[in-house]
């Protein structure tokens, strides 16, 4: 796995039913998982760990504002009319 939080916005991965999408600003985890109590629960929960482990590792490493602004918004007309 070489997922690599905030370093671009085309990377993205599924554990199961649960996906994280990579960012420049922010990383988005959705969906579900299930972490089992085998081996293949201990394979997604070792993972999510080392996913949210570098996530906060880049986080301490960086300068950070108190919140981000709220993203623009654009609204285009319908191509489809």
């Amino acid at each position: 796995m070489t997922f690599k939080p905030y370093k671009n916005e085309s990377d993205a991965l599924s554990i199961a039913e649960l996906t994280i999408e990579n960012r420049v600003d922010r990383v988005s985890i959705f969906g579900s998982l299930d972490l089992t109590k085998d081996k293949q629960g201990l394979a997604h929960a070792i993972m999510l760990k080392k996913i949210i482990d570098d996530a906060i590792a880049e986080l301490n490493a960086s300068d950070l504002p108190a919140a981000l602004p709220p993203p623009v918004i654009k609204t285009v007309d319908n191509p489809f009319k």
